[in-house]
């Protein structure tokens, strides 16, 4: 489609949930004057009363009315623009129709999924489509798994620059404060009742490499597993299991694959959650690691389930804005090289990591893929943030506040 077709630079749809008003807000302090940006969702009504609580750079965008299981307008909405970012979930519910439509129409897309069965089903029904369209298809735009996939590039890069091999044994430890989107409790819901309903698909979900462009090609190292029970750094912190791990981590073995394994054929990486040190830590990693098993294995029984979503966030809804304001993330990674060097990452935000800093991460891959085209990696199809957005989203995110630094130890 010629570029003098499209009548909007980027659309934010789902701009009615609870992450798309914040990431509409976001844009509307942070797009540059002239960026042609409309609202989308399914209810006018909805988008007006968003619009009208905007600051002022938003308060003259337009509005589309679209619905996901209507193809038409689905079609229609992904035409019309060159980007089109959604923040819709569960992505396994609604997702697919959004992102196929972007992918027939040659039109960049950004999500904020977390959910391993929905990008391994876009990968099949889109990638190649795209990669003729010359769709820019990026998934995991937000906390998942931003800060995971761009801190091991940079430290990829780095190695490299300094002729250390490529990477080995890499770890992430996050830190945080803050709390469950409703938005992802939906998406746990939904991945659990997708196993249920199909069972083979146990198979995938386990899989490091469930997310490999090409899985008879991987290098076969074995990874490390999914970390189940509290754990002890070598310097004495207490970890637990990270809920984000299964995604983050193969996600960042895809962009692994995507560059021809440029990180390292020998690429081991995990992630966990640290909690502290001494007794207090140690209390804590076995609370985290018991509330997590106690959570997961409620959602897998229909009358625990019904209980859990009793007190759970539902979807659609978040903290208030003082407490979005109080959250903050921290993630260190430490790598090993083939030579045997140490590097070591810090990714760090303010702000509540699936709220207010999720809104920043998104914002800034939207505003990328709309703005900065002809300096992005010449790839197109389904992709992660570090193959399709790279060192210019790193740019981006310091620019907006953020930490992303790689230092030799």
């Amino acid at each position: 489609m010629a570029e003098d077709a499209r009548t909007h630079d980027l659309v934010v749809y789902g701009a009615t949930g609870f992450v798309g008003r914040l990431l509409a807000g976001y844009l509307a302090e942070h797009a540059p004057a002239g960026t042609r940006i409309a609202l989308a969702g399914r209810s006018r009504d909805r988008l007006e009363e968003v619009r009208r609580s905007l600051p002022s750079g938003g308060r003259d965008w337009v509005l589309v009315e679209a619905d996901s299981t209507d193809e038409a307008s689905v079609d229609a909405l992904a035409r019309s623009t060159r980007v089109l970012v959604t923040t819709v979930g569960p992505y396994a519910r609604y997702g697919l129709p959004v992102v196929e439509a972007c992918a027939r129409a040659g039109t960049h897309y950004a999500d904020l999924t977390g959910e391993v069965l929905f990008v391994r089903d876009a990968i099949e029904r889109c990638h190649a489509v795209a990669a003729e369209t010359g769709a820019r298809l990026v998934h995991a735009c937000g906390y998942d798994s931003v800060p995971s996939d761009l801190s091991v590039l940079l430290l990829a890069r780095q190695a490299a620059a300094d002729g250390a091999g490529g990477l080995t044994d890499v770890e992430l430890v996050a830190t945080l404060r803050g709390g469950f989107s409703g938005g992802t409790i939906d998406s746990m819901r939904a991945q659990v009742e997708a196993l249920q309903a199909d069972p083979a698909r146990r198979r995938v979900v386990g899989d490091p490499f469930a997310l490999s462009p090409d899985r008879a090609a991987e290098p076969g190292t074995r990874q490390p597993r999914d970390a189940g029970l509290p754990t002890r750094t070598p310097d004495g912190r207490w970890t637990a299991p990270f809920v984000m791990a299964p995604f983050n981590t193969r996600i960042v073995r895809r962009s692994n694959a995507l560059q021809d394994w440029a990180y390292g054929r020998g690429l081991r990486y995990s992630e966990v959650m640290g909690v502290g040190r001494g007794p207090v830590g140690a209390v804590t990693a076995a609370g985290v690691t018991a509330g997590l098993l106690a959570t997961v294995s409620a959602m897998s029984l229909s009358p625990t389930r019904a209980l859990l979503d009793r007190v759970l966030p539902a979807p659609g809804t978040g903290p208030s804005e003082s407490v979005r304001e109080k959250g903050w993330f921290r993630m260190v990674v430490d790598a090993t090289t083939e030579d045997g060097r140490r590097y070591r990452a810090t990714a760090a935000g303010s702000g509540d990591p699936g709220y207010k800093a999720t809104a920043v991460m998104l914002g800034e891959a939207a505003l990328a893929l709309a703005l900065d085209e002809e300096r992005l990696p010449d790839r197109a199809g389904s992709l992660t943030p570090a193959t399709a957005l790279g060192e210019v989203l790193v740019e981006r995110l310091r620019a907006a506040g953020h930490t992303y630094e790689v230092v030799a130890v």
